[in-house]
């Protein structure tokens, strides 16, 4: 129950996060947002690596380049995140939030499935929420004919990619520290927007004065805030379960449209918000897993 509040604290924090980016958009570009915003991330975790060190919290596990599974979990975490951000991000700019939100949701589905290849077990209940949980995604975001542009296509590669995500903090936060996983995983993936940014991308400090409250949410509480608890409460929520929680970002999204942007929610998107929440539920009834057996 505590991983699964923490999850859904997450998914609320992540909705609203939306409509920060597509703010952040009018002033900057997906590479440049991306960098500050992961750098605000992983600056707001140091007050608690420093209180973790002074209390010797699960010295084991402190800080060590002598970790394989921290340094080389790390790397990959944030390689990986650095990818599913700039592609999402890169993929609002081309298309509406609508077909984002759905595509994005479509890592609820792939979890499952690249988890099979693992060698993870996954309950039948899991695929029947998820496939509840993705129905409501559809009524939620896709308001006219699903068509694949360019957008849509970007959008669709970083849901691969967050799927991967989801499966690798999965493995890694029983192994490492999760303060000192997320730290890293935000330094490598700013440090990386920030290179590609300077390749693509023109920087003006007039321009990043104006995204000042876009950033400050994304950074602060998207990734700083939201990020960690997910790694927290992914060391004892299984990973499928995990992404139909999280997936319920999409129905906060649209609230947080309504609540700050003025968008009306149809009764469409009600319905698959009940959907979604549907989805969740039955995710979490108590029946005996499939066992998945490798030959």
């Amino acid at each position: 129950m505590k991983s699964n509040i923490l999850l859904l604290i997450t998914a609320i924090i992540w909705g609203f996060a939306f409509v920060a980016q597509r703010a952040g958009m009018e002033y900057l570009g997906p590479f440049l947002f991306n960098a500050i915003r992961f750098v605000l991330g992983s600056a707001s975790l140091i007050p608690l690596l420093i209180y973790n060190k002074k209390r010797k919290f699960k010295k084991e596990k402190l800080l060590s380049f002598n970790n394989k599974h921290y340094v080389y979990g790390s790397i990959i975490m944030g390689i990986v995140l650095f990818i599913a951000s700039a592609f999402q991000q890169m993929g609002i700019v081309y298309t509406d939030a609508g077909k984002a939100g759905f595509i994005t949701g479509l890592y609820i589905i792939l979890v499952p499935i690249f988890g099979l290849f693992v060698g993870q077990s996954t309950s039948k209940v899991t695929w029947i929420g998820a496939v509840v949980a993705i129905a409501g995604l559809y009524f939620l975001s896709v308001t006219e004919n699903f068509t694949i542009d360019i957008g849509d296509f970007l959008v669709l590669i970083s849901a691969i990619f967050w799927a991967a995500q989801i499966l690798i903090v999965g493995f890694l936060s029983v192994r490492v520290d999760s303060i000192q996983l997320a730290f890293t995983q935000f330094l490598i993936c700013s440090l990386l927007s920030f290179i590609a940014a300077l390749f693509t991308e023109i920087i003006n400090l007039t321009d990043i004065i104006d995204a000042t409250i876009p950033i400050l949410y994304a950074g602060l509480c998207s990734v700083g805030i939201a990020y960690t608890l997910q790694i927290v409460a992914q060391k004892t929520a299984h990973p499928a379960n995990a992404a139909i929680i999280m997936s319920l970002e999409s129905v906060f999204a649209v609230i947080g449209g309504w609540l700050v942007l003025s968008e009306s929610i149809p009764l469409r998107g009600l319905f698959g918000c009940g959907l979604m929440l549907l989805g969740m539920i039955i995710s979490q009834l108590p029946i005996k897993s499939v066992q998945i057996k490798k030959e």
